[in-house]
């Protein structure tokens, strides 16, 4: 998932951006298929992309609003970042708060910080999330039981449909897989594809972070995420939208909305024949 931290994955979720409607009648009297069969596809088509997006680097927009107890927006911050991806990990350099170009301080911190996440993340396996980040789709679909097929259509297209909850006893890495087992939601496989279009998860029990010392993620905090094919068919993240309750170091309450704009994906290639030369090379 573009990438999605414990917080900001274990949250979740979503007012529905999309109107859904029946699929035309033909197709929804056609067989389901088996749906174990179609998630291990699902998984593998997951982990394909997860590999192919390696040669793509993107843009992201966050916006990110505190929200006060009757609802009303306190504060809001916003963030423009480049996105790349080493050794299966997202890293996020982020290049604009708040409309703002980064001063030549807070550049020179955000360029420490990228280089000992690269160096983190050349040292994690691609299965196992850095430490802050979300957690793959494709570890999800592992940890997870299903039930309740069906078949919508969704932004056009066909899709294959089913709810899931975290197994209580699926062996997990960190805290980002750790809070995967409290979720429960809903997903959307394009059913031409078979690949993940759209998710919508919630907790459904609090998580507590270092023992609820450092701060217990709220039950009902929700999570939206996107697909669409972007370049020649290659299904990629397109956004992703979230709500965010939680209690932080046991005195202050934070309540959180917070949106993610994925766009201007660009496919890049390394000239590996001269490696002391080599290039990389931006184009669509």
């Amino acid at each position: 998932m573009h990438t999605i931290g414990v917080a900001k994955f274990a949250l979740i979720a979503a007012v529905f951006g999309s109107v859904v409607t029946l699929w035309p009648q033909s197709k929804e009297n056609a067989p389901l298929p088996d749906i174990r069969k179609l998630i291990e596809e699902v998984r593998n088509h997951q982990k394909q992309v997860e590999k192919l997006r390696e040669a793509y680097t993107y843009s992201s927009a966050q916006t990110v609003q505190d929200i006060d107890g009757k609802g009303n927006v306190t504060k809001t911050e916003t963030s423009e970042n480049e996105d790349f991806f080493v050794n299966g990990h997202v890293i996020e350099r982020t290049v604009k708060k708040n409309g703002q170009p980064l001063n030549e301080h807070d550049a020179q911190k955000e360029t420490e910080k990228i280089t000992k996440l690269v160096e983190k993340a050349e040292k994690t396996p691609p299965d196992q999330p850095l430490e802050g980040q979300s957690v793959s789709i494709s570890k999800v679909l592992s940890i997870m039981d299903v039930g309740s097929p069906r078949r919508e259509a969704f932004h056009g297209r066909p899709t294959i449909v089913f709810d899931f909850v975290g197994r209580k006893d699926a062996k997990t890495h960190g805290l980002a897989e750790d809070a995967s087992k409290k979720l429960k939601g809903t997903i959307w496989i394009d059913e031409v594809d078979r690949e993940v279009a759209h998710l919508e998860v919630a907790l459904q029990d609090n998580f507590h972070v270092g023992g609820g010392l450092v701060a217990n993620v709220q039950k009902g905090s929700n999570f939206r995420f996107d697909q669409s094919p972007v370049d020649g068919g290659l299904w990629l993240p397109t956004g992703a939208e979230g709500m965010v309750t939680a209690r932080v170091l046991l005195v202050k309450n934070m309540r959180q909305h917070f949106t993610d704009k994925v766009y201007d994906y660009k496919r890049f290639k390394v000239d590996t024949e001269q490696l002391k030369d080599a290039k990389v090379v931006t184009g669509k």
